[in-house]
């Protein structure tokens, strides 16, 4: 479009070019006019106007169908702003989603710590004791990988949870601008998520979405987000998070997980 509107403004300026010339002999013939017969100067006369009309015609074809152009390119500007801007609702209203997320995590969170029944008595008594090994379990070494590492063989390869929870903790306070970040929450929350703490594990997985868009591991997160919805039977929310996923994600495992699980 952009480049028909060139060619329409650059046919415009060759017309108005060639126009002079036969304006400028149009003015030389209407003053030679003057001689020779009545009948041959009005001859010459309505030649000269019939040929500036011509001329006059194809100047107002060629601005109408610059002004046309105009219009286009005026309507595909807006149509791309509409667009734009229902992405970047879009986007507000996800982080909306993952702030309120962040919230019930972390208020469950504290609930949990505040209340006297048994079950809270021992998980904040384990708390307490992974806190205590913390800074014996996986940061052992001062190496960020080989901590990394570490924290996560833990849970892949020895099979302790509890461990694995208390040295990524650790790991994620004392190496906060490692590029392993991302992946350390994903992993906080899946362990919480495998304990049964939803609350817990979405605040992770929240975290990873918000802080670490970019992240590959940003859309795993935001598609256990919406696991969690649905298990938490908020459905609409559950399929929202979902929609998220496929617009925010495309071409990604992930995006294909939310597809099957809307479908579902």
């Amino acid at each position: 479009m952009i480049s028909n509107f060139r060619l329409h403004t650059l046919g415009l300026s060759l017309l108005i070019g060639v126009a002079a010339v036969p304006a400028a002999h149009a003015q030389a013939s209407i003053s030679s006019a003057g001689s020779g017969s009545t009948e041959d100067r009005v001859t010459t006369l309505e030649r000269i106007s019939n040929a500036q009309s011509q001329l006059l015609q194809q100047l107002q074809q060629q601005l109408s169908d610059t002004q046309s152009d105009i219009d286009a390119l005026r309507g595909e500007i807006q149509q791309n702003s509409y667009q734009l801007n229902q992405v970047v609702e879009r986007q507000k209203q996800l982080y909306q989603q993952i702030d309120t997320l962040s919230s019930s995590g972390a208020a469950a969170a504290a609930t949990s710590s505040n209340t006297d029944t048994g079950q809270s008595s021992t998980a904040s008594s384990e708390s307490t004791s992974t806190s205590s090994t913390a800074g014996q379990i996986g940061t052992q070494t001062g190496d960020v990988n080989q901590d990394y590492n570490a924290a996560v063989d833990l849970a892949l390869k020895q099979n302790k949870p509890d461990d694995a929870l208390a040295a990524l903790q650790a790991w994620v306070k004392k190496y906060p601008d490692s590029t392993y970040q991302p992946n350390a929450n994903y992993w906080l929350g899946q362990l919480y998520y495998n304990k049964g703490q939803k609350d817990d594990a979405a605040y992770y997985f929240a975290t990873v979405v918000k802080k670490y868009p970019k992240s590959p591991k940003s859309a795993e997160a935001l598609l256990k987000i919406g696991t969690i919805m649905k298990d938490k039977n908020q459905l609409d929310k559950a399929k929202a998070v979902w929609q998220q996923v496929i617009q925010l994600y495309p071409n990604t495992p992930s995006a294909k997980a939310a597809q099957k699980a809307l479908a579902g």
